[in-house]
């Protein structure tokens, strides 16, 4: 894990193979924060941070209906497609048998993470040891 993501209190896992239904398996919540997720086979590997939540300059949340849920379910991914129908094709494609998504909240009542800053965070450390970013995510 992540020294940044030790701080969010509000956090679970949920384990997604291609042939299930990600709006069953996803147990995010309606908070918001970061997600991040990892190829499981023999190591896990991380191949994906995702945020939802955008701070006003007046210190106000916004966020869209349905949070981390909604943007783990129905976000796009790989050629402007929802991920519950483009993460089991790529998953056949890449030949990835499951995936574990681990999410936190990291905007809320007790904490106030900015989830892009959370979010860019991990993705520099990513780089720093990797030299690249997580293979799903094209750009930053």
């Amino acid at each position: 894990m992540y020294k940044e993501l030790e701080k969010f209190k509000v956090s679970d896992k949920f384990s997604f193979a291609a042939e299930d239904s990600l709006e069953q398996a996803c147990n995010a919540s309606e908070g918001s924060g970061v997600f991040l997720v990892y190829a499981v086979a023999e190591e896990k590997e991380l191949i994906m941070v995702g945020s939802t939540g955008t701070v006003q300059n007046d210190g106000t949340l916004k966020i869209k209906n349905g949070g981390l849920k909604e943007k783990i379910v129905e976000g796009n991914q790989f050629a402007k497609t929802g991920r519950k129908y483009s993460w089991p094709a790529q998953m056949k494609k890449e030949d990835i048998s499951l995936l574990e998504v681990v999410w936190y909240e990291t905007f809320n009542n007790e904490t106030k993470g900015i989830p892009t800053a959370v979010e860019g965070q991990v993705l520099q450390n990513f780089f720093d040891e990797n030299g690249r970013l997580p293979i799903w995510n094209v750009a930053f």
